[in-house]
């Protein structure tokens, strides 16, 4: 049975496709791709349909990690759906959480922020390098990595 992970930010054109992007990437060189089920989704629906940030894309081209998903919102199916469903910053989490009880449903996945697999136990939230320069594009790459290393190890010990 497929493992199910989405990733989740504001407006699903930044951190959550590059997270979406990274996770494959290194189940692809694990070859466990076929054991799990990969998405993202925003809170937000003003990007719904479009490609991830150009700025996002070229930086992870860079790296060889390829960001092809289109920005979607996140919906009442995806708690049901997904084991496990993984928020970039605080904000969305609340957001993610508050929608669970609002929707008034119960959900299957669970809802916990990507930094928490991280071995930075200092940092709380992937900052959104949407406003930010070209430099936050990559931090940004740097922690998601990080933190997907860390998810990837402790979905294998399970």
């Amino acid at each position: 049975m497929k493992k199910r992970v989405l990733f989740v930010c504001l407006g699903n054109i930044c951190r959550s496709p590059a997270a979406e992007a990274i996770f494959i990437h290194k189940l692809e060189k694990l070859k466990l791709v076929d054991e799990f089920e990969v998405d993202s989704a925003g809170t937000g629906n003003w990007h719904v349909g479009k490609l991830a940030d150009s700025r996002m894309r070229c930086a992870a081209e860079n790296r060889g990690i390829s960001i092809k998903s289109r920005a979607r919102q996140i919906c009442l199916e995806d708690f049901n759906k997904f084991d496990l469903i993984l928020t970039m910053d605080n904000e969305n989490l609340m957001h993610v959480k508050s929608l669970i009880k609002e929707l008034d449903t119960r959900s299957k996945a669970q809802v916990k922020p990507l930094l928490a697999y991280s071995i930075h136990k200092d940092l709380i939230d992937v900052p959104d390098p949407y406003y930010g320069g070209e430099k936050g594009f990559d931090q940004v790459l740097d922690l998601l990595e990080v933190a997907i290393d860390g998810l990837i190890k402790d979905i294998k010990v399970d």
